[in-house]
């Protein structure tokens, strides 16, 4: 078995020196301009778009360092690991519709349970956050592109192969895959014989990596890249958002990968850092809930930059408080790095320290209070429009509240006690990554589907897609927060021999969230057939403002730009020239 392990180490060392070498052979890259307007977009040949120097078909794709074709190729990766990870929820809950063992093994629904959580945080949660920032913050400040390019590209370019090593374990023939969920507590994951652990932990370290290099890209892009009229007052809130979780993530992810490297010495070399004569399990939960907790954060203050962008725009009038807002993001970036031990009251540490993480983890409730009071106030007594991507953002709000709510009373000693690895900690931790993240998530792919893809979706789909995830959401977490109540242990895959709680309700509340899931499967079906149709098949507008927001002057950066750019390909479609004129981004 160590054979075999060192043997794959060796290979996914060579794999990563190779696509470097490929990388950095590739002169020419930057010999086509990113598709913006005007000399300063133009990095290569004279022309507005750069159309034609770009390769053609799947070159294109796989040599592009232009920011939107990134961002395009890290939406499109995230929404196919959204697409893994639901199946994989979906046969989880399927298996908990009655109390016994039906459908599969209790090893496979472990191995299901640990790939889910990695899948959607790692694989889904960062990326989507990335598609959306390399498409658009260099838009929003004014830039060319981002300040690396082809790190960029190399930082994207790191997550198919991460994917692959952390689903390995179940389509590599003779490997068994990873069954010590998502945060990896030792000894378990230290113990565990199973190759498809070490797999993933590889895998995390590439996506790890990607995120620490897309991270450092965007720090250095917005301080350095932003037009003269962009100063650190005017910035929008989205780039505000964007530039604090890439500040959390270069402090989190590299502790990360330092805690796995650990890990894959203690499993592979026989160290013993989390072993009992060692450093101890503890250690393991310090260093990973260090990381784990601000990794909340990480993924949830880009989408509340989405809802304080978007919201603005379908009430007719400007943010509430901009200033508090941005003052609210800085504090929770802060706060964020002095709350993990909150995840470890159970664990016996000092009652001096578990008084001031509580202290600590309800005080970052108050900016988060901030954000919702703008976002109401925003809306109230405003011109709202129940478009799809403000009814999204609607339903971000109310469930970021119940998930808000709801983690107040884990950060609270005694009442922690009571409820921690209860389906109370399950319900609460989706309300925020399901019931809004996915949400903001769903608000902006919509908001500016017009920009990727010059059409407009399907607007009724696009309700019937939020209604859906609104009933499935709150059918099927509002569910748990009850199980939870009832003393429900979370991650088992049978309750048959569970000995406190009733049976018979545990049944029926997760018979309601297997419905739940299934809406929301339902509605996620629609979308994915909403955004390939429109994208396919949908009609082409002919309007650069498809929001009417001049009316209301919140006419933005990207939309002028894309105006531009559709009156420029009008121009090359009659068979004209496109200039090269100096206009802002």
């Amino acid at each position: 078995m160590a054979s075999g392990q060192i043997a794959i180490t060796v290979l996914m060392g060579i794999f990563l020196v190779a696509v470097t070498a490929l990388l950095t052979r590739m002169e020419n890259w930057r010999s086509y301009a990113p598709a913006s307007s005007g000399a300063s977009g133009l990095t290569g040949e004279e022309t507005s778009y750069g159309h034609s120097e770009k390769p053609g078909g799947i070159a294109r794709w796989l040599t592009t360092v232009d920011h939107k074709d990134i961002g395009i190729l890290y939406g499109a990766y995230a929404l196919v690991a959204f697409a893994v990870g639901g199946i994989m929820v979906i046969l989880m809950r399927t298996e908990l519709l009655w109390a016994g063992e039906d459908i599969m093994s209790a090893s496979m629904y472990n191995s299901l349970l640990t790939s889910h959580g990695i899948t959607m945080l790692f694989l889904f949660g960062t990326p989507i956050i990335a598609a959306f920032g390399n498409y658009f913050v260099p838009l929003l400040i004014g830039a060319d592109d981002m300040a690396f390019p082809r790190i960029n590209a190399i930082a994207f370019w790191l997550l198919p192969p991460g994917a692959l090593l952390i689903w390995g374990g179940f389509f590599i023939p003779g490997i068994e895959a990873a069954q010590t969920s998502w945060t990896m507590y030792t000894p378990l994951s230290a113990e565990q014989p199973m190759i498809g652990a070490d797999l993933m932990i590889l895998g995390l370290h590439l996506t790890g990596v990607s995120a620490t290099m897309g991270a450092i890209n965007f720090i250095a892009t917005i301080f350095t890249e932003r037009d003269e009229e962009v100063t650190w007052a005017n910035l929008d809130i989205f780039s505000w958002t964007m530039l604090t979780q890439s500040g959390l993530i270069l402090f989190a992810f590299p502790l990360l990968g330092s805690a796995l490297v650990m890990l894959l010495l203690d499993r592979n070399v026989g160290t013993t850092f989390f072993a009992t004569e060692g450093g101890g399990a503890i250690l393991w939960q310090h260093l990973f809930w260090f990381f784990g907790h601000p990794e909340v954060y990480i993924l949830v203050l880009p989408p509340m930059g989405l809802i304080s962008y978007i919201i603005p725009r379908f009430s007719g009038r400007k943010l509430f408080g901009f200033k508090f807002v941005v003052y609210s993001t800085l504090a929770i970036g802060v706060l964020s790095f002095g709350v993990w031990a909150h995840h470890m009251f159970s664990t016996g540490i000092d009652p001096r320290l578990q008084v001031s993480f509580m202290a600590v983890s309800l005080a970052i409730a108050i900016p988060s209070a901030v954000k919702t009071f703008n976002w109401i106030t925003t809306m109230w007594n405003g011109k709202v429009r129940l478009t799809t991507p403000m009814l999204f953002s609607i339903g971000f709000v109310a469930n970021f509240i119940i998930g808000g709510v709801t983690g107040v009373f884990l950060a609270t000693i005694p009442v922690d006690y009571l409820l921690h690895d209860t389906y109370y900690v399950v319900g609460h931790f989706h309300y925020v990554i399901m019931g809004a993240i996915a949400f903001a998530v769903f608000a902006g792919i919509y908001y500016w589907f017009p920009i990727y893809t010059g059409k407009m979706y399907q607007k009724t789909l696009g309700k019937w897609h939020f209604w859906l995830t609104m009933i499935g959401t709150n059918l099927t977490f509002f569910g748990m927060l009850i199980l939870g109540y009832l003393g429900m242990p979370r991650r088992y895959a049978t309750y048959n021999l569970v000995s406190v709680g009733p049976i018979d309700l545990f049944t029926i509340l997760h018979q309601s969230a297997t419905v739940g899931a299934f809406i929301l499967l339902a509605g996620q079906l629609i979308f994915v057939w909403n955004v390939v149709s429109s994208w396919l098949y949908g009609q082409r507008l002919t309007d650069g403002d498809p929001w009417d927001l001049k009316d209301d002057g919140l006419y933005s950066r990207e939309f002028r730009w894309h105006d531009r750019r559709m009156d420029d390909d009008l121009v090359l479609a009659d068979g004209g020239e496109s200039g090269d004129e100096s206009d802002e981004q």
